[in-house]
């Protein structure tokens, strides 16, 4: 069985990262180096990022890519 990307549990775990560093999506969008509209497109569900994103944005949060796409809790 193929497992899909799911965007929500992305998303929902990204605003959950961005609101608990209290880091807003203008801060966070020039430090990945996209706009605050893509930051909130990707938590809204609307917009997927690149795998390139995902490894900038676990950095950035120091956590896990496993976690950002819902596949474990750290």
């Amino acid at each position: 069985m193929c497992r899909k990307f799911d965007v929500e549990s992305f998303g929902k775990r990204l605003l959950s990262l961005r609101i608990g560093k209290d880091i807003d999506a203008k801060k966070l969008g020039k430090a990945l180096g996209v706009t605050h509209q893509t930051i909130y497109r990707w938590e809204n569900g609307t917009r997927r990022p690149t795998i390139d994103n995902i490894f900038e944005i676990a950095d950035f949060f120091v956590v896990s890519v496993t976690y950002l796409l819902g596949l474990s809790e750290k």
